[in-house]
């Protein structure tokens, strides 16, 4: 397992709940990640942020791992979940509440 690889098995078994995203909770540095940090935030769903601007190798190493090609990426569980459109999806459906649940 490669370096990155292992930095990222590192967070995401760290924390229940990862938002790789560009800026962090606070300060979200594109629109995507902002909307999945008002998701998450609407929700109240404590979650761990990774600026992905702080650090290349984390940048292009998570789309590599998820075999995702954008960010933000959401992770519950160490599963995937997908992007800002994804969640929108379902947490308008109401599977991203469920999915926070289990």
């Amino acid at each position: 397992m490669s370096d990155v690889n292992q930095k990222i098995e590192s967070i995401l078994n760290s924390h229940k709940v990862v938002l790789f995203m560009k800026g962090n909770k606070n300060f979200p540095m594109c629109g995507f990640s902002a909307r999945a940090t008002a998701i998450l935030q609407d929700l109240g769903v404590e979650f761990f942020d990774v600026n992905v601007l702080e650090d290349q190798e984390i940048r292009e190493g998570i789309k590599v791992y998820g075999n995702w090609p954008t960010i933000p990426q959401l992770y519950i569980n160490k599963q995937l979940l997908g992007g800002s459109d994804i969640m929108m999806e379902m947490y308008e459906s109401g599977e991203l509440q469920e999915a926070l649940k289990n």
